[in-house]
């Protein structure tokens, strides 16, 4: 079994956890260009994490300019074997109220400006994606949250709009009415590029408003937005120290399979594969792949 190796993706809050030592940060290069920053590498009660900022220290990558696939391929190249994603975002529904923490268990990906897959032209691949979030890693951040006393609602369905405006209230209405339970901006591709590189992913959703559906919550206001998340971060916090310094010194075995996704993936006949994208996939796919 892999040494486990848990990475981060989020805020600037979060990598002031609890707990943290050796705390460095180092560039990685990637054959798919620039990650919105350097890679935090840390330990937290002697458990490996990787920290990454996912707009950039300071918050400088709008949702539609990060680039995931420079992300997941530095993530992967620095050893990181499973993911937790925290996320902002808007809730659909009544009872899930700013400041409740919701385990993410399905997407809808209206995104469209983003590029969605490392494969493509020169080395076609279709990875299942019918559960796109690992429920052992959705297991222990539910345990780590209950022993830190942090309530958190397991399973929702994350619509992940383009951004960076918020919604319309006819398209708010609209989510509403699919049965879709909170609204984002970051998480796909994430979530799609993470399982081609073979990283079980989860996604801890805070809530910070009720989107614009609410009649007496008609629009999102920032500055009661950045207040919640203020306000959820020492929450955050403290779930994501536990969890890390609970987790298994070796990698467990996805129950889903993330973690062996490209076993039957990869359709291009090896004859037929492009050299240059192959040398692109060789963090990614080389398991696979032969590189």
């Amino acid at each position: 079994m892999a040494k486990a190796v848990i990475g981060i993706i989020g805020g600037s809050g979060l990598y002031d956890l609890p707990g943290l030592t050796g705390a460095a940060w180092r560039r990685v290069e990637s054959p798919w260009g620039e990650p919105t920053d350097e890679l935090l590498h840390a330990e937290i009660g002697g458990r490996p994490i990787v920290f990454l900022p996912r707009h950039g220290r300071g918050h400088r990558f709008s949702p539609s300019d990060i680039n995931y696939r420079a992300n997941i391929d530095a993530l992967k190249r620095a050893g990181v074997t499973d993911i937790v994603s925290v996320s902002a975002v808007g809730s659909y529904r009544e009872d899930l109220t700013p400041g409740t923490f919701v385990l993410i268990d399905q997407f809808v990906d209206r995104t469209v400006r983003r590029t969605s897959s490392f494969f493509g032209a020169g080395c076609v691949a279709h990875v299942a994606f019918g559960h796109p979030t690992s429920p052992g890693l959705m297991d222990r951040l539910a345990a780590a949250a209950q022993a830190e006393g942090i309530a958190v609602v397991r399973g929702g369905t994350y619509v992940c709009m383009e951004g960076p405006q918020f919604s319309t209230l006819a398209e708010s209405r609209a989510y509403k009415a699919q049965g879709f339970d909170v609204i984002g901006m970051t998480n796909m591709p994430e979530a799609k590029l993470a399982r081609e590189a073979e990283i079980p992913y989860a996604t801890v959703a805070m809530v910070t408003d009720y989107d614009c559906w609410h009649p007496e919550h008609d629009h999102v206001d920032v500055a009661q937005v950045i207040r919640v998340l203020l306000d959820n971060a020492d929450r955050a916090r403290r779930l994501v120290a536990r969890f890390a310094a609970d987790f298994p010194a070796e990698h467990p075995a996805c129950p889903i399979g993330a973690d062996r996704a490209l076993d039957h993936a990869v359709m291009t006949a090896p004859a037929m594969r492009d050299p240059a994208l192959i040398a692109k996939l060789d963090a990614v796919a080389g398991r696979v792949l032969g590189g």
